[in-house]
């Protein structure tokens, strides 16, 4: 399992909840009957409604009057898609009495095992969906079928930002599910979740949708989940959450409890929904990785300061335009600085993170529709969006972080609050490696202005300054470097 914050203390793993059952009774043979009222009639009909078409039509016999609806017809095809997936990390051990005493000796070393669950989406092929933090570091990863084979897996691609990665298995006679438009879902459809909690093997358990398209969960990177009342545990992770088709809606990813793992369920489980899964795997399979489109323009929330200087309703809510990048997507459709994005392809925007959040889950090349508040006036404008550069050469920028590839933050850590970008390499004696810059230092302010991505980062050096002072963040700490 995976905790988040100590505030939010997100347990990552998968969904499975309970629902309701419902009973329905008949005599056992056919006898005169009086007329039903009218209340009893309502009660047949909706508990009727209330099963699945498949359901319905595979009720097994019942003893005596009664007669029980079942899933098991619907999971005899669903349960062997989903795997149970082992990965294994060596990790280095420090041997505190060897350090103590100043003996020599090599690092010691352990084998450090996690689990998880993962979902058969392509049996010709062996392709696999699971979760990235499932895999992420892995040294090996080892997947065992619902019939009890295991077979060694190789990974394909992962997208930390979404959570989403895909495997390969080498294996004959597999069983795949189909994806569903998870789109149709809607707050309240039954929803049954499929996964390994706790290792204990193949788990099935049953829920309904709570929400859809839920964001601005902590540590979780670009959100636009399916929330439900499911039960989460540790393992379940990358496993199935499918409808009453048994159809994939969505892969199981996390759950909520603000005491922790060990304060149990309290019915807040998350799940990536099947169409972008989907995408995700499509870009993976094409690319290698997943290429975002941008807008080109940095947003900022509405604050009492803000809203009063530019004349902004107070109650107004919307990602304030702070800064359009030349030759952007939102130059092109006429977006200005001072406008205020309230809605992208009809989805309401609350803030700069949640505009950044829709953005980062389309692809490029994808028209957008921006409504604007512009003063008093409102605007609709249409954007195309362009890809997002993911690193650059810093030499190319300025000569003084030469050596030096700087790359986006994660966007897991931008949920966290954080802002920035990261030194991602950093050559042996080059420039940057000489003024003290780190591989993997996350570097938030230029010249002491902040800089709250790569666009930004590359901004605020078009014009090389005289002194070139970066705030840098490494591990738990902070200081400024002078780039030399």
């Amino acid at each position: 399992m995976r905790l988040m914050t100590a505030a939010t203390c997100l347990l990552i793993a998968a969904a499975a909840g309970a629902g309701a059952s419902h009973w329905l009774s008949q005599p056992a043979e056919p006898v005169p009957a009086a007329a039903p009222t009218r209340a009893q009639a309502a009660l047949d009909n909706a508990a009727a409604l209330a099963l699945p078409r498949a359901a319905q039509a595979a009720l097994p016999a019942g003893n005596g009057s009664l007669v029980m609806p079942s899933l098991a017809p619907m999971l005899e095809n669903v349960t062997p898609a989903v795997v149970n997936i082992y990965t294994r990390q060596v990790v280095r051990v420090r041997n505190p009495l060897q350090e103590l005493f100043g003996m020599p000796g090599m690092p010691q070393q352990r084998m450090q095992q996690s689990l998880g669950s993962g979902v058969i989406v392509d049996a010709e092929r062996g392709l696999v969906l699971t979760n990235n933090h499932v895999i992420e570091n892995a040294d090996g990863v080892s997947v065992t079928l619902a019939d009890g084979r295991t077979l060694e897996a190789e990974l394909v691609g992962a997208d930390p930002d979404t959570d989403v990665a895909v495997i390969r298995i080498p294996a004959e006679g597999l069983t795949a599910l189909n994806l569903a438009d998870s789109a149709q879902l809607r707050v309240g459809d039954f929803v049954v979740a499929v996964g390994n909690p706790f290792g204990l093997g193949q788990t099935v358990t049953s829920g309904i949708v709570s929400a859809v398209g839920r964001s601005g969960l902590q540590g979780l990177g670009y959100q636009n989940f399916i929330q439900t009342d499911a039960s989460i545990n540790p393992g379940n992770s990358g496993g199935a959450l499918v409808n009453l088709n048994g159809e994939l809606v969505g892969i199981n990813t996390a759950s909520f409890n603000p005491r922790g793992s060990a304060a149990g369920n309290i019915g807040l489980g998350f799940a990536i929904p099947a169409n972008l899964a989907r995408e995700v795997m499509r870009q993976l399979m094409a690319y290698g990785e997943v290429r975002r489109g941008s807008l080109g323009l940095d947003g900022e929330d509405i604050n009492e300061f803000s809203a009063r200087q530019l004349g902004l309703a107070a109650n107004l809510r919307g990602a304030l335009v702070a800064r359009v990048y030349r030759g952007s997507p939102a130059e092109a459709a006429g977006v200005r600085p001072g406008d205020v994005i309230t809605a992208a392809n009809g989805e309401r925007v609350d803030g700069a993170q949640s505009l950044r959040n829709i953005e980062g889950l389309l692809p490029v090349d994808q028209r957008v529709t921006l409504d604007l508040m512009r003063g008093d006036q409102k605007l609709s404008v249409q954007a195309v969006l362009k890809a997002q550069a993911k690193e650059i050469d810093g030499g190319e920028i300025d000569p003084r972080l030469a050596g030096a590839t700087i790359t986006e933050l994660p966007e897991r850590f931008r949920q966290q609050g954080l802002i920035g970008v990261v030194a991602s390499k950093v050559a042996a004696g080059s420039r940057a490696a000489e003024s003290g810059l780190r591989a993997g230092d996350r570097i938030g302010q230029v010249n002491r202005a902040n800089v709250a991505d790569l666009p930004a980062f590359r901004s605020a050096l078009v014009s090389p300054p005289r002194e070139l002072v970066l705030s840098v963040a490494r591990g738990g700490r902070f200081g400024y470097l002078v780039m030399e």
